[in-house]
């Protein structure tokens, strides 16, 4: 499958009171091979404009240069997400309807209709990464991690998550052993980290697998890698977002040495 293309909504539907479910269909998703944690990027026209994709081959560099090369004005915004589920010649994207000002995924969500129209890049197969074979893979978000967190409890059977949502209309069906926890009105982050840091350790070996916001992923790897003695390569982490930044603001210090370890990592992964 070609990682780039249009994609055309096809349904709507609200699975939380803050999650909207948005299924897709596009040239050559009939082909894709799904995979855990599955991630593409999705673009957004401006206002009353048609999708502008960049023109030119699949290398990502390439195509990223020319996607800086559209006009600022009909350039459309970028976004990362991850596929929630695929089912032939669709896939279903979940989206967090954020409190607050709306940006501008949060905003097409909130009235995403059928026959919309957005562009992609990916899922590529070149970033996909092997299972964990330990003997538990401790897995650790919010809300913004549960389609990865899902489609990673439907591949293995020696997972434990702990999921922090808003409240308990958040919760979803997902297998195995979760542990949903409620902020209601609680600091972001605050009770995943205390559940992570009190959780009984398992026995035998463990991998963990981390998303969410990018500074409680920090501190939960810290604590992984400081006090439960976890190799630093048997962390696969992601800051998906940051606190008061968007994805179009600069990497902040803390993000290039992150980027920089996940890169190592990903080197000594591929040579493994």
């Amino acid at each position: 499958m070609k990682p780039t293309g249009l994609l055309e909504v096809t349904a709507v539907r609200r699975v939380t009171p803050r999650v909207v479910r948005v299924t897709f269909t596009g040239a050559g998703l009939d082909s894709l091979e799904p995979w855990p944690d599955q991630q593409l990027k999705l673009l957004f026209p401006p206002p009353g404009r048609p999708v502008r994709l960049p023109s030119a081959d699949d290398d990502v560099m390439r195509w990223y240069q020319a996607y800086l090369a559209i006009p600022a004005e009909e350039r459309p915004v970028m976004r990362s997400y991850t596929v929630r589920s695929h089912d032939r010649e669709t896939i279903d994207v979940d989206f967090v309807l954020h409190s607050g000002a709306a940006g501008p995924a949060t905003a097409w969500a909130a009235r995403a209709a059928v026959g919309d129209v957005l562009g992609r890049y990916g899922p590529d197969p070149a970033y996909r990464r092997p299972l964990s074979t330990a003997d538990t893979l401790l897995c650790a978000g919010d809300e913004t991690a549960i389609p990865a967190i899902a489609s990673l409890l439907s591949e293995v059977d020696n997972a434990v998550a702990f999921v922090e949502v808003a409240d308990a209309a958040e919760e979803q069906p997902l297998p195995g052993e979760v542990h949903w926890l409620h902020r209601n009105g609680a600091e972001h982050g605050s009770l995943l980290l205390a559940a992570v840091r009190e959780a009984a350790w398992p026995s035998g070996s463990v991998t963990a697998w981390l998303a969410g916001e990018a500074g409680v992923v920090r501190s939960l790897r810290r604590h992984l890698v400081g006090e439960r003695g976890l190799a630093k390569n048997a962390v696969e982490f992601t800051g998906y977002w940051r606190r008061s930044l968007t994805q179009d603001d600069a990497p902040t210090p803390e993000d290039l040495a992150d980027a920089a370890e996940k890169l190592e990592d990903s080197a000594g992964w591929k040579g493994n």
